[in-house]
């Protein structure tokens, strides 16, 4: 038809693409391990470029600016059309494990390199490493309620059930004397007749009665104990379960991106301050080795220098107690204060201090279980 200029069937094209990535899989022992196609271009674009880039300082130039506006515009792409991807996740990881390989074949032979640093910088890229697999775990996702069960009918006489979500008046039945530490089970549905306030803590997608601060990601489909956003590049949400791991990552990467880059600017341009180097070093490009180097320092900043957006956003939440789920609906609602520029919203609901704010982000999943209603009656 292609050839022919014949107009394709809607939706021809996705399928092909479909069928192409159900294809492509590698053998393994097991059995045929399915490739995403997000994976590659990574592992493919980013060594070409960083190259590329360090043929020539305009060449240099012209890369590394338009990096962050390809990063933008996939980004976007994928979250309009709602879409999860690895693509961001698969990124960072080569991204790391290839700086670390060019630390080690072009930086660390100059000599300049003692063997005590590099222990330090492998040690703070384990502990990274270490932090973001146990970020990737359950960020907290309430129990998906059971399709063939009915809603409760069931009330208590002449009795309101509030729970700690603070949205729930007139809850009856068993749908609130379940609800354990503010939080239904995945069998508490409510009757279509329930009083109009339950809709704000009722997902409609997941069919239960969210507690307070809980969250419906349209990327994973679930809900999320204490959302505070989905991050592309661990390609799962932020909860209450993995948040403090989720900063650990972000810690352990800025403190050992920023060591890395001090190390090969210390290497590359000697005798110059690292924030002098990184903008002025006379023969950077006077071979190879050192333009390579001084190109993946400049990749770094770049990528440190966004990440470091995220954890100042992320430290500046965490002490006013506010997650980015309830700013950005604080913004649409227009009942938040913008405070620090606007890099932060204070809804003022949950805000304590800042001791203790930081006091209930440490002890985030660590709280135990309160008695439900229904044991106590």
């Amino acid at each position: 038809r292609w050839l022919a200029c014949k107009s394709l069937p809607p939706g021809a094209l996705r399928s092909i693409a479909d069928t192409v990535a159900d294809r492509l899989r590698v053998p393994w022992f097991s059995g045929a391990v399915r490739i995403h196609l997000s994976l590659v271009p990574p592992l493919v674009l980013l060594p070409v470029f960083l190259h590329v880039a360090a043929l020539h300082f305009l060449l240099g130039l012209v890369v590394l600016s338009s990096l962050p506006a390809v990063l933008l515009w996939y980004y976007y792409l994928t979250h309009r059309r709602k879409e999860r991807t690895l693509f961001f996740l698969s990124l960072g990881l080569f991204s790391l494990a290839y700086m670390y390989y060019v630390f080690l074949r072009e930086v660390v032979p100059r000599g300049r390199v003692e063997s005590s640093q590099v222990v330090a910088l492998t040690c703070g890229l384990i502990l990274m490493l270490a932090a973001l697999w146990r970020a990737k775990k359950d960020p907290g996702y309430l129990p998906i309620a059971a399709g063939d069960e009915k809603p409760s009918q069931r009330a208590l006489p002449g009795k309101s059930v509030r729970g700690s979500s603070g949205g729930l008046h007139g809850i009856a039945g068993a749908a609130s004397s379940r609800a354990v530490n503010g939080e239904a089970k995945g069998y508490c549905r409510l009757a279509a007749e329930q009083p109009e306030g339950v809709k704000k803590d009722w997902c409609t997608k997941c069919q239960l009665v969210r507690p307070a601060r809980a969250g419906h990601c349209r990327l994973c489909g679930r809900c999320v104990r204490r959302l505070d956003h989905h991050c592309v590049w661990i390609n799962s949400c932020v909860g209450e379960q993995n948040h403090q791991a989720f900063i650990l990552a972000l810690s352990f990467f800025m403190l050992t991106s920023v060591y890395g880059i001090t190390l090969t600017l210390h290497a590359v341009c000697r005798g110059r301050t690292p924030f002098v180097a990184l903008f002025y070093c006379p023969g950077a490009y006077s071979d190879y080795s050192s333009a390579l180097s001084f190109t993946c320092v400049w990749y770094c900043s770049i990528v440190t220098a966004g990440m470091g957006y995220i954890l100042l956003i992320q430290l500046l939440n965490i002490s006013y107690n506010v997650t980015e789920r309830e700013a950005r609906l604080a913004l649409r609602d227009n009942t938040g204060r913008r405070l620090l520029g606007g890099l932060v919203i204070d809804t003022g609901q949950y805000n304590r201090g800042l001791l203790c704010n930081w006091g209930h982000f440490l002890s985030l999943g660590s709280s135990p279980p309160q008695r439900s209603a229904e044991s106590i009656v």
